[in-house]
């Protein structure tokens, strides 16, 4: 989605460093601990939405990745913006989204000029996974050509899941 040169892992453990290398640069350490010039931390409760005004003023977005509570509990808030005052937050609206789809909106934003308006949502999606069994995903998703924005092999790969 915004290819290798342009993504970067941080806070992995050792063993898990190998499985991400092929998709971005990865730090061992946390966000907090790398100067990064001209950031900005995405977090739901920042006071401010994402602008594409905002394509000048930063060189790096940071994405919590911090997902699964429903309704929200202000995770990255407490995990990063508080550490982070130096670094400006913005956000993407009310909706908490998969990380995927935020950071496709943020590009959509930054590089394609375009307002949190000017796109189509679905909030929460439901995924058959057997017959009578689904799951429930409880995030905004963008919606390209009426669909839900997916990872390729995303319901494949719920499917092969244990847990449910």
């Amino acid at each position: 989605m915004v290819g290798k040169d342009n993504l970067l892992f941080t806070n992995i453990a050792k063993k898990d460093k190998k499985k991400l290398s092929s998709l971005g640069t990865v730090h061992e350490q946390s966000v907090r601990h790398i100067p990064l010039q001209k950031a900005c931390i995405l977090d739901p409760f920042a006071s401010s939405p994402l602008q594409p005004s905002d394509c000048e003023k930063f060189n790096y977005i940071i994405f919590g990745g911090i997902l699964g509570d429903h309704p929200m509990k202000a995770r990255t808030k407490k995990e990063l913006s508080k550490f982070c005052k130096t670094i400006p937050t913005r956000h993407l609206g009310k909706e908490q989204f998969s990380t995927d789809n935020a950071i496709y909106v943020a590009k959509e934003i930054l590089e394609h000029h375009k307002s949190l308006k000017d796109l189509n949502y679905q909030d929460t999606i439901e995924i058959n996974i057997a017959k009578g069994e689904s799951i429930i995903l409880p995030f905004r998703y963008v919606l390209i050509n009426n669909q839900p924005l997916l990872a390729p092999g995303f319901k494949e790969f719920l499917k092969k899941q244990k847990m449910f």
